[in-house]
């Protein structure tokens, strides 16, 4: 079986989890988040305890990946999740107004972002964009999203990255 599967989900205190058929509704401080289990796994619901066992021998793959969408919504509702991005540029800006994020990415127009629902965004610098939210997958996706506008390119590093992101520079072309 799969080792993720194996390990239990210790949830606290503050965290309601309800179980209703194959659907778990998880309860945090942040927010709430609904998930459908696949009907191959099976869940047991015991005091502060999530454990998890596939029904079927085919399922033992699907019963790690179920484990690990249902602790990151714990830990979601619980603490959130955040992914910083950097601009790195001459005269690249980013600027929060209401639910748009506004870009200057060096092109001959300003990029407009609507801030998808769940979704907090936070330019602490012109250059710092912060992504923050209860839904890792959605907060993942929101920050491809936005550094895909202008991918960092390898000769000067210029572009939107992730602040943990190391970008492999190439040597210019010699004469």
């Amino acid at each position: 079986m799969s080792r993720i599967a194996k390990k239990p989900i210790i949830f606290p205190t503050e965290v309601e989890i309800s179980l209703d058929n194959q659907s778990l509704l998880i309860k945090g401080k942040n927010g709430q988040l609904r998930q459908n289990i696949h009907t191959d796994v099976e869940i047991n619901l015991s005091d502060n305890t999530l454990t998890f066992a596939p029904k079927t021998k085919n399922a033992i793959a699907i019963t790690g990946t179920m484990r690990a969408i249902v602790n990151n919504m714990v830990e979601g509702v619980s603490n959130g999740f955040q992914k910083g991005l950097n601009l790195v540029g001459v005269g690249y800006r980013a600027q929060v107004e209401g639910r748009i994020l506004d870009l200057t990415l060096g092109f001959s127009h300003p990029i407009k972002f609507a801030i998808p629902d769940g979704i907090t965004i936070e330019t602490p610098t012109q250059t710092e964009i912060l992504v923050k939210g209860i839904d890792k997958q959605q907060v993942g996706q929101v920050a491809a999203n936005i550094r895909s506008f202008r991918p960092p390119e390898p000769y000067k590093g210029k572009g939107v990255k992730y602040s943990d992101e190391i970008i492999i520079r190439k040597e210019a072309k010699k004469k």
